[in-house]
């Protein structure tokens, strides 16, 4: 049974949470300590985007942060001091359960058939750094700083699938370099490394994601949520299995009336107006 989740009345207590029109906007809102995420708002982030699977009237997600900053990671008094007390009473299990509840809001974002787009200011560290990494898309700012700073308190950049997923998005270098070292880069260099789709200027930044999302999802959206799956699945494909997993996708989505209606349109032409279905 399909678990039950309106957005329009949707009431987070971790984060904020608007909806206009077919987009929502997560706005990560502590911003006197930048936005950083508790033991709770992990949890409440990953039963989201899992629930976004089942709610119709959303068809592109946007995640951003209060106050001139995205996320500066796990909060350091609320996850960081109790993690060290769980290593001091060799709670391995307790460690381990709070790394695979991590791990699982990576997986609910990408198995989320909704495009997610990141709106990017400020701070953008740690597991803040690995929600823009799990994003489909992310604008930037140039006075913004992605860092993956897990080896500067002790741990490895082997942290909820960043070795897997940020060489494939900025290359294998450049991915190990900042895995190794912790250093930051700023906007020009994301935007280079091909980190950030584009640069924004801070004031316009919320306002130019959302209007890209609004687009999106004005799309075929049956299609665009095939798409988003087929880009996670065939990480993992050689290309053959590739090729055909994408002749089954399109087949598919040659089943929709959007496929009809964007004929009819150009038949006509005109603009088409897709539905989803």
């Amino acid at each position: 049974m399909q678990p039950r989740f309106d957005p329009a009345t949707y009431a987070p207590r971790g984060f904020l949470w608007s909806l206009a029109g077919k987009v929502a906007t997560i706005t990560l809102s502590r911003p006197e300590r930048k936005n950083p995420l508790t033991f709770d708002s992990y949890a409440e982030l990953r039963d989201l985007f899992r629930a976004l699977a089942h709610a119709d009237a959303v068809k592109a997600v946007v995640i951003t942060g209060a106050g001139g900053n995205f996320c500066s990671g796990g909060d350091v008094h609320e996850i960081i001091g109790p993690l060290v007390a769980m290593q001091e009473a060799g709670d391995m299990p307790g460690l381990l359960a709070f790394t695979r509840m991590t791990g699982d809001l990576v997986k609910a974002m990408r198995a989320c058939p909704q495009p997610i787009l990141a709106a990017i200011d400020g701070i953008c560290a740690g597991a803040g750094a690995i929600l823009a990494m799990a994003s489909d898309l992310r604008l930037g700012t140039e006075a913004s700083k992605v860092a993956f700073l897990f080896v500067r308190v002790g741990l490895a950049g082997a942290d909820m699938g960043a070795c897997n997923m940020l060489p494939r998005i900025i290359g294998a270098g450049r991915a190990a370099e900042l895995l190794y070292t912790g250093r930051s880069m700023d906007g020009a260099e994301a935007e280079r490394f091909g980190f950030y789709n584009r640069l924004v200027d801070p004031e316009a930044l919320l306002a130019e994601t959302q209007a890209l999302a609004a687009s999106i999802a004005d799309g075929p959206t049956f299609a665009h949520a095939m798409t988003k799956k087929c880009l996670h699945q065939e990480w993992s494909m050689g290309i053959d299995e590739a090729i055909e997993a994408e002749a089954q996708a399109q087949a598919i989505c040659m089943q929709t009336r959007d496929f009809a209606r964007a004929y009819r349109a150009f038949a006509a032409k005109q603009l088409p107006v897709f539905e989803g279905n």
